[in-house]
């Protein structure tokens, strides 16, 4: 049971960093994040997509 638990974390792990590096590569390319990967990283959607990028 603690290995599993174990491995959930590490997976969740692997999920914020993956939503990260999604959401950094659209900002890159100034293009909209994906509203789950901004979700996952505690960001809200609406107020990201007020940020004036100039």
């Amino acid at each position: 049971m603690r290995a599993r638990r174990f491995m959930t974390g590490i997976g969740e792990f692997f999920d914020t960093v993956n939503s990260a590096m999604a959401v950094s590569a659209a900002v890159r390319d100034r293009r909209p994040a994906h509203p789950a990967d901004l979700a996952r990283l505690g960001i809200d959607p609406e107020q990201f997509r007020q940020i004036n990028r100039r």
